[in-house]
């Protein structure tokens, strides 16, 4: 089975900080979505332990290397409203 990027908001060259999206100018995350949707060249960094709902908890895989900066493939985003 082969593994790519989900067409999801987050991978998005309409995405912008703070979560919204550009198009639209609604807020988004990466449940989200639309025809509009534009792949971004390249990949994001900013799924590191510092942005991971796992990070300092008993749920983090590597609670003994995980460092702020670090790149994991276990990243889960955080959780919003």
């Amino acid at each position: 089975m082969p593994i790519r990027l989900a067409t999801n908001c987050t991978n998005c060259t309409n995405f912008m900080e703070g979560n919204t999206c550009a198009q639209h100018n609604i807020p988004v995350s990466e449940r989200h979505t639309c025809d509009s949707f534009s792949m971004m060249d390249a990949l994001k960094d900013n799924m590191n332990c510092g942005t991971c709902s796992r990070f300092s908890t008993p749920t983090c895989p590597h609670p003994g290397k995980a460092s702020k900066e670090m790149l994991c493939s276990k990243w889960a985003p955080q959780a919003t409203a």
